[in-house]
């Protein structure tokens, strides 16, 4: 190794180590929080029940307190291990924790004066621990917990400790329905009505029969105590967004008398003793959220509530065919189980959240007929507010389009940024990156992309890389998406700014990269990456790219180069000049002997590896986004690879890539063409985008949802010109149309945009940009200089 880099090494190893030491208290309710909390231990204990700790445990805890009068705000910080749901006087008021690790623990903080009276109160709550059968995304200490703190004395009557009641629910086991495909997302729920302490939650529950709760160790700030243990952190992101959902439609019924097959569903539904019953729902579009059963009755009945998120043609080979098609399909999916004790009023809602747009409903009655009084549905996303606005009068699709991506958008955003709602519920930092894009063209709220990237630095492994997605309790690598991470944190610079925290990132940046530089070949070439370095769902391997024996891939140096030049970049500007001449040094030695390693001249396309045996529509994408070639040039290499049949195609989640070389060759012209593989979906009954072409695993990708960037980005042609969006390029490709119009969030205020022309005339266009920023505007290679505030440029 160098001196040099040695040197580098070394200083980034240190840099690491002493940002992995700064603890810095944010939060979306952190400003609320009494000093006398932010060092030392909280007079509150972590409790649990004398019988928990095993491999899966569900309990309740109970506390009665009095109040002589009603205080203006009542604030506590809760947490559980694993997660908790908390009720005052029998209203739900809080769930969580959000999805963290062990050295940074989520509590949240909420207010409970709006629901407190005069006299006696009733904190009550259940807390789950699920082992081993838990989502792959939730992290443990090891044991079930619980923990609330009261914020000043005032409210620390009711700080966790002995004088907790607890009751551990036996009437829960495990329920694992298979499904098609790898499955990460956690166990479904068993439950025992007739041992089911109905009414816990409700103030006049008899709880005297419960015993004193198990103190385990006092809760603490994180750095704060110098014992092992939850690190705890204020939830860096708002409560999730609970909204009614509407009635389903009823598709298929057996063996209820008096119900047709298709319509409205009406209650109460009675299934007679000794009948076996099914109705199969459907709800038109995915949706995430908690069912809520109601029903009474039907002794010993057994009561299935299977999600899907369509129906299969053939589950052997998964094909789903068109999603709102019933006919002689195949119901498979996950299913949470009751058996009916034959009480009344009965209601059971998972704990955790499910995903479906078909649910199935399975009786088989005992000896009493069971009756279904009720199913309701509340939706849970993080509320995300869509504040960008598009319209083309000739564009009659444009709005489907939209649709469907901001709701994929949303359902695959729940306490993390998630792959698929159903499937796996996992951050992978490749989707962030685009998911992240999402959030900052069409709202305000950057919290859940720097939470993203904040957890890709808590992922980071002893060799140097991030883990493929975070928080996960399974460690998995992707080495591509290491990079990708670095890149998602260029964009958040270029749309957003924020120096300050990006500049706490850069250790974590020199660790991958100094990771990548222990495979660099002395030509300025990678070898052979380790792990799983996944492309795109095409190739020859598992979404892995054709490589050489020894490592040679033109698409692993192409990934490398971009996440190097991004950090260089970042460097640059907030962080250490050597280090930014560092890799401008290592980007430019990959760009000297690229073109001799991979260029066919006879194709006049950049192959995969140095043979020359194999082409991909993505070497030549990430080609085109390295600028490796420019100008008339790149416009002749997209304009080859772009609908050449005999490469690797980009599949739907590469296309965010392929949109952006079309953009950069100038051929964005062709945008709203090239949308075929979101046309197919529209085609086959799709309410969210699919992982992949048909047939797919998972019906809801939000790596899919890229034109809900891509409409603002290229067809109105609005950009980043500076770090922060402090300066604005607004270049609009318009293909076909004769008027467009739209507009996007911007952290000084909107960008908004209107273009009218006609056939062989000048574009008008009306544009705004907010106080404090300036810009230019572009249209046929002419150049025309933007202030602030509204004007209209008449363009040829």
């Amino acid at each position: 190794m160098k001196p040099f880099r040695l040197l580098l090494t070394l200083f980034s190893l240190l840099c690491l180590l002493s940002a992995a030491g700064q603890i810095r208290l944010e939060g979306w309710n952190a400003p609320k929080i009494a000093p006398r909390l932010h060092d030392g231990l909280w007079p509150a204990q972590w409790i649990t029940a004398p019988d928990a700790g095993g491999d899966y445990d569900v309990c309740h805890f109970r506390k009665s307190f009095s109040l002589e009068r009603l205080p203006g705000h009542f604030l506590v910080h809760v947490s559980a291990d694993n997660r908790y749901k908390l009720f005052v006087n029998g209203r739900l008021v809080s769930l969580g924790p959000a999805l963290g690790d062990v050295y940074n623990w989520n509590f949240e903080t909420v207010d409970l004066a709006p629901y407190l009276v005069p006299g006696r109160n009733v904190l009550a709550v259940v807390v789950w621990h699920f082992g081993e059968k838990r989502p792959l995304a939730q992290m443990t200490f090891g044991s079930l917990g619980f923990l609330l703190q009261g914020n000043t004395p005032a409210e620390d009557v009711v700080n966790t400790d002995t004088s907790w009641r607890c009751l551990r629910n036996t009437a829960y086991a495990p329920c694992e329905e298979p499904v098609l495909g790898y499955y990460a997302a956690g166990a479904c729920e068993q439950v025992d009505a007739s041992r089911y302490p109905w009414g816990w939650e409700q103030p006049s529950c008899d709880d005297s029969a419960w015993v004193a709760a198990e103190p385990l160790q006092p809760g603490a700030m994180k750095g704060a105590a110098d014992y092992p243990g939850r690190q705890l952190v204020p939830t860096p992101i708002q409560p999730m967004e609970y909204r009614p959902i509407g009635a389903p439609r009823l598709r298929r019924v057996a063996g209820v008398a008096g119900i047709g097959d298709a319509g409205t569903l009406t209650f109460p539904i009675v299934v007679a003793a000794q009948t076996q019953a099914e109705l199969l729902l459907d709800y038109r579009v995915l949706h995430t959220g908690y069912p809520t059963l109601r029903f009474r009755g039907g002794k010993d009945a057994e009561i299935e509530i299977g999600y899907a998120e369509s129906l299969f043609d053939r589950a052997e080979t998964g094909a789903k065919g068109h999603r709102d098609s019933v006919a002689g399909k195949l119901f498979v999916g996950y299913a949470d189980w009751i058996v009916a004790d034959g009480g009344a009023g009965r209601s059971y809602t998972p704990l955790w959240w499910r995903t479906w747009r078909y649910v199935r409903l399975r009786v088989a009655a005992g000896r009493e007929p069971l009756v279904i009084e009720g199913l309701e549905a509340s939706s849970s996303m993080y509320p995300f507010v869509r504040e960008s606005a598009f319209e083309a009068p000739e564009w009659k699709e444009a709005g489907r389009i939209l649709r469907t991506g901001w709701r994929t958008a949303r359902l695959c955003a729940n306490e993390t940024y998630m792959d698929c709602p159903y499937y796996e519920q996992l951050q992978y930092f490749g989707d962030t990156r685009i998911q992240a894009l999402i959030s900052l063209y069409n709202t305000r709220n950057d919290e859940m992309v720097r939470q993203a990237l904040e957890q890709g630095r808590r992922s980071l492994s002893a060799d140097g890389i991030t883990m493929s997605r975070y928080p996960s309790s399974l460690h998995q690598f992707i080495p591509s998406f290491s990079l990708w991470w670095i890149c998602a944190g260029h964009d958040y610079w270029r749309y957003r700014g924020d120096e300050s925290y990006l500049a706490s990132l850069l250790p974590a940046y020199r660790s991958v990269l100094a990771w990548f530089e222990t495979f660099l070949n002395p030509d300025g070439s990678l070898g052979r990456i380790p792990y799983w370095f996944f492309v795109d769902w095409s190739g020859t391997h598992y979404g892995e790219p054709v490589r050489e024996r020894d490592g040679h891939s033109s698409i692993q140096d192409l990934h490398f180069l971009l996440a190097l030049e991004a950090a260089a970049d970042m460097e640059a500007a907030f962080g250490s000049a050597a280090w930014a001449a560092h890799y401008r040094e290592i980007a430019a030695s990959v760009r000297a002997g690229f073109a001799e390693r991979y260029w066919d001249a006879g194709r006049g396309l950049f192959a995969d590896t140095p043979s020359r045996q194999s082409f991909s529509q993505h070497a030549n994408v990430l080609a085109l986004l390295a600028r490796i070639v420019e100008g008339e040039e790149a416009a002749a290499l997209f304009d080859r690879m772009a609908d050449d049949p005999s490469l690797i195609p980009c599949t739907i989640y590469f296309r965010y890539y392929l949109h952006q070389a079309m953009k950069i060759a100038g051929r964005g012209d062709q945008f709203i063409r090239r949308l075929d593989f979101w046309r197919d979906q529209l085609n086959l009954g799709l309410s969210t985008w699919a992982e992949q072409p048909e047939p797919s695993r998972s019906d809801c990708h939000a790596w899919g949802a890229s034109p809900n960037i891509e409409v603002y980005r290229i067809l109105l042609g609005i950009d980043s010109d500076a770090p922060g969006f402090r300066k604005i390029r607004i270049a609009p490709a318009l293909g076909s149309l004769h008027e467009a119009s739209g507009s996007i969030p911007h952290p000084q205020g909107q960008v908004s945009v209107a273009y009218e022309r006609t056939d062989g005339g000048p574009l008008k266009a009306r544009i705004s940009i907010p106080d404090g920023t300036t810009g230019v505007f572009i249209w046929n290679g002419r150049e025309y200089p933007l202030a602030e505030g509204e004007q209209t440029i008449v363009a040829r």
